[in-house]
């Protein structure tokens, strides 16, 4: 290609500029994470009410047929499209209204899963205690694609799908069955990639692996999981945005401000290996801990969705706030670089609240120059 025609066809997306100088001709793409408060007609135990125990949702399952399930969770799921749809946000979830968290609903769709055989553990370094299903046999299941045909039906705006990562996964449950925790993951592997290939298939074009043990076990994350989450996409087309999420910890409740969090440099630690492991996107958490930003210069291969509002403070960020924490992330990475998102799921937030936060958030993506 002729290099005048070449800046030209760079000039759609981005011009190229000078560092420490800011220039966008697009706006900034928004995105959420996850979760999205449940309706309150769901009535699905989950941890942001305090009922995160399997107990609690076996309770559920046992009160409800499946057919009073899928029509409560259908008429949830499009409730918190629309309204994201609404709120103007470029690429949307489902709400993950569903779950009763983000691990546990796959894990009951994941043969090998026993939720009857329950184990009371501390963990987060004892930050939490709930009761952890086991892992009683060799794994393996089908799942994810009907239920984002389901939501995607609901609306033309993108809808990313969520997915688990293996070493979250394994953090999460007893192993009552193998003896090499690896072997385990590779399994997990195993199922998660059929999952994603499932969905490819179906046409969901943006695919999101939580892995936030990353962060606070960095020397696994290096050793096998981050290999091991990148192969869960082995197979996947060019055109699915392949990303992974890594926060670096969830509190408890509202305006929780001492929660255990992983360690300021684990994102220094795994950014390297993680951004040559061939993720699209890498999410990363910025509104509850503000990042040395140097961590950007570090990501040369993979888009950054960064985290800027915080998802557990009801005090609600400016439009100029999240302005200006964009404008010093563009001194880093490029806009075509750069998505916009909270730090991670929206479940504790009322929905007032929410909906300002993310008002302002998608204002102040759109008006970046």
């Amino acid at each position: 290609m002729h290099f005048i025609t070449l800046l030209h066809a760079l000039g759609r997306t981005a011009r190229l500029v000078a560092p420490n100088t800011i220039q966008c001709n697009v706006p900034l793409t928004t995105t959420v994470i996850g979760s999205y408060p449940k309706p309150d007609y769901l009535g699905i135990p989950d941890w942001f009410d305090g009922r995160s125990s399997a107990v609690h949702y076996n309770a559920y399952l046992a009160k409800h047929t499946p057919r009073e399930i899928e029509e409560l969770t259908a008429r949830a799921t499009k409730d918190v499209i629309v309204e994201q749809v609404e709120l103007g946000i470029d690429v949307i979830t489902d709400g993950e209204v569903r779950r009763e968290n983000y691990i546990y609903y796959a894990c009951r769709r994941i043969k090998g899963f026993d939720f009857n055989d329950l184990t009371a553990i501390a963990i987060r370094n004892g930050a939490w205690t709930t009761e952890l299903p086991t892992i009683a046999s060799k794994i393996g299941n089908k799942w994810a694609a009907e239920e984002w045909k389901a939501a995607q039906s609901f609306t033309g705006t993108p809808v990313k799908f969520t997915f688990p990562g293996p070493t979250t996964i394994m953090e999460s449950a007893r192993n009552a069955f193998y003896d090499d925790k690896r072997i385990l993951s590779e399994d997990l592997v195993k199922v998660i990639n059929y999952q994603i290939r499932a969905l490819a298939k179906a046409g969901c074009r943006h695919i999101q692996l939580d892995e936030p043990v990353f962060a606070r076990l960095p020397d696994i994350a290096l050793d096998y999981g981050i290999e091991h989450a990148a192969r869960c996409f082995d197979g996947i087309s060019l055109e699915v945005e392949k990303t992974i999420h890594i926060c670096c910890g969830y509190p408890c409740y509202l305006d929780h401000h001492d929660y255990q969090k992983a360690d300021k440099d684990a994102y220094f630690q795994i950014i390297d290996k993680l951004d040559c492991a061939g993720f699209d996107a890498i999410s990363l958490e910025d509104a509850h801990r503000h990042n040395d930003l140097r961590l950007l210069d570090r990501i040369n291969k993979s888009k950054v969705v960064l985290g800027v509002i915080a998802i557990a403070k009801s005090r609600v960020e400016t439009v100029e706030e999240i302005q200006n924490r964009l404008k010093e992330a563009l001194r880093h990475i490029t806009a075509s670089r750069l998505m916009v998102s909270p730090d991670c799921g929206l479940g504790f937030l009322p929905r007032p609240i929410l909906k300002e936060k993310l008002s302002n958030m998608v204002a102040a993506a759109k008006s970046i120059q």
